[in-house]
């Protein structure tokens, strides 16, 4: 049988979602996890991979297993396993041909960014004192919409067979006086894509990238021309939905 499990972690100090030859990652203890309490190798598919240092808040994962369990219980047993800093949601059967990856229809990030010294979001937004005109940001951000091949924002040497997403929606959203995040939510992504695209955004919201120069950079599709990759620890992946 195949089951999901939806879990959320921290992501601080795992280098990514994905497996790695010398560094700790989320789908290693999950793995690790899973294997321990069914006795039995497990291997489980994520709905995405992260880079080293971004969170999830919601993301899913499929395994299969055909031995004896107490299902209704796994998921309260997995969550007092795993470490601190990953939780499970629950773990629920699926049908055979669904997949964690593929069949995925919407993934959403945000990226957190305060523009006031605050100690209690340092380690999940990040500060930034630029003056930043987000009108202006949020009317580049519609024009991401109007798009479908972002390769400017993909990672230089990105091993993808193509570079063409469709972008749902994407703007910036104001949660307090010195509070913003930026959420975007596509089929699918490319690697360091939000981060790459934040960047640049950025740029705009400095008046160093006016609007036409952003479809530029976007039409242009080299990474070279875009703003530089956001630091990682301010990104959540928020939500999949299938």
């Amino acid at each position: 049988m195949r089951f999901f499990v939806w879990f959320g972690y921290d992501g601080t100090r795992y280098h990514g979602w994905q497996l790695q030859p010398n560094g700790n990652s989320v789908q290693e203890e999950l793995q690790r996890g899973l294997s321990t309490l069914l006795r039995q190798e497990i291997s489980v598919t994520g709905a995405g991979r992260t880079d080293a240092g971004v969170h999830a808040r919601r993301m899913a994962a499929h395994f299969d297993y055909n031995g004896p369990y107490d299902m209704a219980n796994l998921a309260y047993k997995l969550r007092h396993l795993l470490p601190q800093d990953i939780t499970v949601y629950s773990v629920e059967p699926v049908a055979a041909d669904m997949h964690a990856r593929f069949s995925a229809r919407l993934r959403t990030y945000r990226y957190y960014i305060h523009r006031q010294k605050d100690p209690f979001l340092r380690y999940f937004s990040l500060e930034t004192h630029y003056d930043l005109d987000f009108q202006l940001m949020n009317e580049a951000a519609a024009v991401l919409c109007q798009y479908r091949d972002f390769g400017a924002f993909c990672k230089a040497g990105s091993d993808v067979k193509t570079t063409i997403c469709t972008i749902d929606h994407a703007r910036w959203v104001q949660t307090g006086d010195t509070t913003w995040y930026f959420e975007i939510a596509a089929n699918r992504f490319l690697r360091n894509m939000v981060r790459a695209v934040v960047g640049t955004l950025v740029e705009v919201g400095r008046h160093r990238l006016s609007i036409a120069e952003f479809r530029s950079v976007i039409e242009g599709g080299r990474r070279t021309q875009a703003g530089e990759s956001m630091p990682a620890h301010a990104l959540f992946l928020e939500n999949v939905e299938y």
